[in-house]
């Protein structure tokens, strides 16, 4: 099994190993070359970068990520600037997907033991986001969380738990504001 497998699988994966270390050096070159490569012309190095990026989606730079073949887009999202990827885990994002400036995915956390803070020790937890979530402005998304599909996430929450189908959530931390209904639609 190779480190990338282990890393989507959630395993603990050795973060110096000559593959990882490849993997963030390919990831920051091309982000390096996307920044300076007009957004028309992008595509073909964000498909590098990721593990998946469906038909019809869109990223605008600058873009963060730490390895780039964990993250997976589906078909016709969006991902608007600025957005920040910890991807030392599986990071999924659906079909029909907006992400709005700024917003964070975290998918790693620390221990509350300070001792075994020492040695950077990391925890990580996959991402999920289902199809036709919209995610506001400057929301944070921490690990382990799915955001069911059709949801809501208002601009500036910070999402610490998932949130089932068909909910708009806001606040921090994110707390469900109310259920989306047929006459939403």
């Amino acid at each position: 099994m190779t480190e990338l497998d282990k890393l989507l699988a959630g395993e603990p994966f050795d973060f110096y190993a000559p593959e990882m270390v490849a993997m963030r050096k390919n990831a920051e070159r091309l982000l390096r070359q996307i920044a300076q490569t007009e957004s028309e012309q992008q595509a073909p190095l964000w498909r590098e970068l990721f593990g998946a990026l469906g038909e019809g989606s869109w990223v605008r730079a600058p873009l963060f990520c730490e390895y780039g073949k964990s993250i997976r887009i589906g078909d016709h999202s969006f991902l608007n600037a600025g957005v920040t990827l910890l991807d030392g885990t599986a990071i999924t994002i659906g079909n029909h997907v907006l992400v709005g400036p700024n917003v964070q995915f975290y998918g790693a956390t620390h221990p509350i033991d300070h001792i075994e803070r020492r040695d950077w020790t990391a925890r990580w937890k996959p991402i999920f986001i289902e199809d036709d979530v919209w995610i506001g402005g400057n929301a944070v998304i921490f690990q382990g969380v799915t955001i069911g599909a059709r949801s809501i996430v208002g601009a500036g929450a910070v999402v610490l738990k998932d949130v089932p189908p068909d909910t708009i959530v806001g606040g921090n931390p994110a707390r469900i504001i109310r259920q989306i209904g047929p006459g939403d639609r």
